[in-house]
């Protein structure tokens, strides 16, 4: 566990050289703050918008790029020491392949984790200052949108563990993170909604909501969008399946399974890597 938590501890120290932790939260800060001060400007109207409307913008900027900066970040977190020679120097001691691994991802993790609360945390303490909403409003929809940013990013760590770890060259992975953060940000919908199309809307009320537990950035939306009113708050391809609106501890626990699954199957990969 001490090695575990030294690893973790050496990969967060390197996020902050590298300037990751502040790259990153300055781009959601900026982003989250422009949202909340300029929300409003699409409807003609100035100052602050609807702490619902903040939100769901939010949350729709979040599905975007959270994945892909979670993907950027560890894509190469084992492949790359591999490629640099490392990895066989830092197996050397006494350190298991878990460990390494396990230490690495807590390290990631804790690097998203803080700039994700610096960056929409921003949002949320300019618009408790500013605004006319106040806190009362605000502490409860942040909070969730806060964490289950976390959580979604750390689903999307743990599919990038899984990347590096089966694949044996860098740019591969790299390319290979791009196709993942394409194919659960963009291409998943767009083949559900030519599902609906072509059936003619045919497909079963009760099948559909489940089949948007197979993607994390659909259940994140979910999650946050059932936060702000349940049903009516849902739109789009959400809308579709407000017959089969899940219970939040539901939509956190797919999210769990979404974190743990792919760092599992990265582990067993990374036991039978040849070095």
């Amino acid at each position: 566990m001490n090695a575990l938590l030294i690893v973790a501890g050496k990969e967060y120290q390197d996020g902050l050289r590298n300037r990751w932790l502040l790259a990153i939260a300055v781009i959601l800060a900026l982003l989250a703050i422009g949202l909340a001060v300029f929300g409003a400007a699409a409807a003609g109207q100035s100052g602050f918008a609807p702490v619902a409307t903040t939100i769901a913008s939010l949350a729709s900027l979040a599905v975007f790029i959270v994945p892909l900066i979670a993907l950027m970040l560890a894509y190469d977190a084992l492949v790359g020491e591999a490629e640099n020679g490392t990895l066989l120097l830092l197996l050397t001691y006494p350190l298991s392949r878990d460990q390494l691994l396990l230490g690495k991802w807590l390290g990631h993790g804790a690097i998203l984790a803080t700039s994700t609360i610096l960056g929409f945390g921003s949002a949320a303490v300019m618009m408790g200052l500013f605004s006319d909403t106040g806190w009362t409003g605000l502490i409860q929809p942040f909070l969730l949108l806060i964490l289950s940013s976390i959580l979604l990013g750390w689903c999307f760590i743990g599919i990038a563990y899984l990347v590096s770890a089966v694949v044996q060259e860098k740019s591969k992975a790299a390319g290979l993170a791009l196709v993942i953060w394409l194919l659960f940000v963009l291409i998943f919908d767009m083949g559900l909604l030519g599902i609906l199309v072509a059936t003619g809307g045919q497909i079963s009320g009760e099948l559909f909501p489940w089949l948007l537990l197979l993607n994390p950035t659909d259940i994140f939306r979910l999650l946050n969008l059932q936060g702000l009113g349940g049903e009516q708050a849902l739109t789009g391809l959400m809308s579709v399946a407000s017959g089969g609106i899940f219970p939040a501890w539901g939509l956190i626990g797919a999210m769990l399974t979404w974190l743990l699954l792919p760092v599992s199957i990265a582990l067993i990969c990374f036991r039978r890597r040849a070095l």
